[in-house]
């Protein structure tokens, strides 16, 4: 479905924790959808339950999302023409208005029943089979008794009157198309305005959504049952709700569902573990991107075309994923976020970055705390299609920043095969202190195969004896990728320290 008119869109986290993997992909989705579209998102936060905020957790969504490369156009720190973004606080006159409205035509009233009566008041409707959760015993007050306790200093709070809601229609959401309603999962007479003065996030949000001038809210699944009353809210205040679209639910490697509370998912973790923030948004836009022919099927019957997916693990760019991305391309179940494909999806983006200087130089800044930054570059390359991640560098190859340790187990199993009087370096070490050319015009390529010609041993062991001086290791890039990367002191250097011949 094309958006008509301008759009604008808002990612509305709580500040009650760090931003975690699926508050990062809905940020992402509300990002692409507003790009593609050519129109502008919000970072807003919903702070509207005070003893949950966490100190420093605003902070720490802007670290993450700038990160991740997704700079929203108004918010915290860049202002906007419905400042503030947060502290809805600031904004409580606002929603007291909008409840007032409420109150005034008849769709809300005020309760004053104690907290101790709604406990024995929902205990007693559940023994007796009921699912009601409220036995609506303030509705019927009179305006003179209401205006009496208020005069009394007695607190209140603002129920809407669910038993007087004005017809309305349940618009298609853009990703599950038609939907059920789910009136029967809401509480009786939902809270509006707590006694604490402030809105309930269902009131807040409608509010601060409408007067956004939000034009379609991309949230998770999770927000579903709250869809009705979401919508009898607009009904109510005779506003005109924005279009919605709800997000299948991402779950951990386990099949648990994806939270701030549970699995390893804080989005700044995952930058002080050294992944790519292009891999990050790749691998959580392709996690359910992909509508399977039944699905697409069923969309195309319901009025929400579909449009073929990428694979999960096709590499792309913030800019291919703004071009390529279909809210209708969204699978309607849950899905696994599967570590494997970060993994192989880092890789292959750092593998794209080699070929550019200008991204291979930021990659080697992000490293430069070993050494030089050409430096950094060098090793990158010489590991080109063996990193998977940047963290890996002194793990995966330590002998490009330390003297191999001919100690280590590794190192003892590759050496206690080689025949001791044929561990022949000294000629190499010769030639390469006699070669006169510059390092980096040296085709030490060849000048290692006639050295092992020279030896006579064959270039499967001699290659496994150069591999054993000059690393200690196994596996890792060619004889002469490393040399060059060692460059010549170093190298010479390193075939004149090898183990004492037997």
């Amino acid at each position: 479905m094309q958006p008509v008119g301008k759009v604008l869109l808002r990612f509305a986290p709580s500040p009650t924790g760090a931003l975690h993997l699926g508050g990062l992909r809905t940020a992402l989705y509300n990002h692409l959808f507003a790009k593609k579209h050519g129109g502008q998102w919000i970072l807003r936060i919903e702070d509207t339950d005070a003893t949950r905020t966490v100190p420093g957790a605003v902070d720490g969504i802007r670290e993450a999302l700038e990160w991740a490369g997704l700079n929203y156009d108004y918010g915290p720190g860049k202002g906007g023409p419905h400042s503030p973004y947060f502290q809805q606080s600031e904004r409580l006159d606002l929603y007291h208005s909008y409840a007032q409205k409420l109150l005034d035509n008849g769709h809300a009233y005020r309760c004053f029943c104690s907290p101790d009566r709604l406990v024995e008041t929902r205990e007693r409707l559940a023994r007796s089979g009921s699912y009601s959760t409220y036995d609506k015993a303030c509705l019927h007050l009179t305006e003179e008794e209401v205006y009496r306790r208020l005069r009394a200093g007695e607190k209140s709070i603002i129920r809407m009157n669910d038993s007087r809601l004005p017809d309305r229609s349940t618009p298609p959401d853009l990703v599950f198309g038609p939907l059920k309603d789910s009136h029967a999962s809401l509480p009786t007479d939902p809270v509006l305005l707590k006694s604490d003065l402030f809105p309930t996030y269902h009131l807040a949000s409608v509010v601060d959504d409408h007067e956004m001038g939000i034009t379609q809210v991309v949230r998770g699944e999770e927000w579903l049952p709250s869809l009705s009353l979401h919508l009898d809210l607009y009904a109510c205040l005779s506003l005109r709700p924005p279009q919605f679209a709800h997000l299948p639910i991402l779950l951990n490697p386990d099949g648990s569902k994806m939270s701030k509370r549970k699995g390893d998912v804080n989005v700044l973790e995952f930058k002080r573990r050294g992944w790519e923030p292009v891999a990050i948004l790749n691998w959580l836009a392709l996690a359910g991107w992909g509508i399977p022919q039944d699905d697409a099927q069923s969309s195309s019957d319901s009025g929400v075309g579909a449009k073929q997916a990428p694979d999960s693990t096709t590499l792309m760019t913030l800019e291919q994923m703004i071009k390529e991305f279909e809210l209708s391309s969204l699978t309607h179940r849950r899905t696994v976020l599967d570590p494997v494909k970060l993994q192989y999806l880092n890789k292959h983006h750092l593998m794209n970055s080699m070929t550019m200087d200008d991204s291979l130089t930021a990659l080697a800044e992000k490293r430069s705390q070993y050494t030089s930054t050409k430096y950094i570059k060098d090793v990158i390359i010489a590991l080109q299609g063996r990193l998977t991640n940047l963290h890996e560098l002194p793990v995966l190859a330590p002998y490009f920043f330390v003297d191999p340790d001919f100690t280590s187990d590794e190192a003892r199993a590759l050496y206690e095969p080689l025949p001791r009087e044929q561990y022949a370096v000294s000629n190499l070490k010769e030639r390469l202190a006699a070669e006169t050319g510059s390092w980096g015009s040296l085709d030490l390529t060849s000048i290692i195969r006639e050295e092992a010609r020279k030896t006579g041993l064959p270039s499967k062991q001699y290659m496994t004896i150069m591999r054993h001086a000059l690393s200690g290791m196994k596996t890792g890039p060619g004889i002469g990728d490393m040399l060059r990367v060692l460059g010549r002191d170093r190298a010479i250097a390193r075939l004149a320290n090898t183990p004492t011949q037997q």
